[in-house]
């Protein structure tokens, strides 16, 4: 009996002990995974907007994010968004679903901290108080220099042809479209998986606005020289000969992934999408701003 006991004592503080282990070794994982999707998230940004190493952001550039929420409160919905202040911390803004004003609560929360969701979500809960729901949406990531907007940064996801397809806007202050980045997908390989190629995703670079709203998909070829524009990196053509194709093509639809029709309507239409209703919402949040006379360093 007693060997028994001693055996379930050993037992249990090796299950404990293992547990214990695998715990720690978890919360480092988790925070080094969280580290290295910021971290990349961060590259992306910069290289949709032409940074790099060698070319790094001018120390007057700043980037801004402004998150996105759903609110439900005595059963009626409006939106909300907390934005950064000009002076100092953060407030929370409430806006109604015809695009009136609600409400600015203050958000007592630091710059390190409002990344995490999950903490962004209980101290935004703490400003409103226990009758109000609240339901994170996404977020929008404004670049400035010396204080003027230079570009905005739009994650999205939609979905694809077989899941979800994750992406990154970058457009100019008129909404027209710096850059995009595939993000994570899971399209079939040599087929709807050269969405991530740059000979597609160059095909939406200096889209204005306008030409990006009725933009559709063709089933024909990619014209050789505009392919050779669109590989610029491959073929070694001067920026100049390069512009000059691509200015022939700007008002052009999108040329469809040959055997991924699909995948190419699926990304197209995510693009429009995302951006429209950006448009949409960033008109009413800066006329709120405005109004309310609420200084934001954007």
């Amino acid at each position: 009996m007693k060997d028994i006991i001693t055996i379930i004592i050993r037992l249990t503080l090796s299950c404990i002990l293992a547990g214990i282990v695998m715990g720690t070794t978890l919360i480092f994982t988790s925070n080094a995974k969280k580290h290295n999707e910021h971290a990349n998230e961060q590259k992306t940004m910069f290289g949709l907007l032409g940074y790099t190493k060698d070319n790094p952001a001018p120390e007057s550039s700043a980037i801004h994010e402004a998150y996105r929420y759903v609110v439900t409160k005595d059963e009626a919905l409006s939106v909300g968004y907390l934005v950064p202040l000009a002076d100092k911390g953060f407030t929370f803004i409430t806006i109604d679903l015809d695009g009136n004003f609600l409400a600015a609560n203050p958000v007592d929360i630091s710059q390190a901290l409002v990344i995490e969701e999950k903490e962004r979500n209980k101290v935004i809960g703490a400003a409103l108080g226990d009758d109000t729901s609240l339901r994170y949406a996404d977020k929008t990531i404004i670049v400035t220099d010396n204080g003027q907007r230079i570009a905005y940064l739009l994650p999205g996801a939609f979905p694809g042809f077989k899941t979800f397809i994750s992406m990154m806007l970058a457009l100019d202050p008129s909404f027209a479209i710096l850059g995009l980045e595939i993000m994570e997908h899971e399209e079939d390989p040599g087929l709807g998986g050269e969405i991530e190629q740059d000979y597609f995703k160059n095909q939406f670079k200096g889209k204005s606005f306008a030409a990006l709203k009725k933009l559709e998909v063709v089933k024909t070829p990619i014209p050789t020289d505009f392919l050779k524009a669109l590989e610029a990196k491959k073929s070694g053509m001067s920026e100049a000969d390069v512009a000059a194709i691509k200015e022939q093509y700007m008002d052009k639809d999108i040329y469809a992934l040959t055997g991924a029709t699909i995948s190419t309507v699926a990304v197209t239409n995510g693009a429009k999408a995302i951006v429209k209703k950006f448009a949409y919402r960033i008109s009413i949040l800066d006329n709120v701003l405005k109004e309310q006379q609420i200084a934001v360093p954007f």
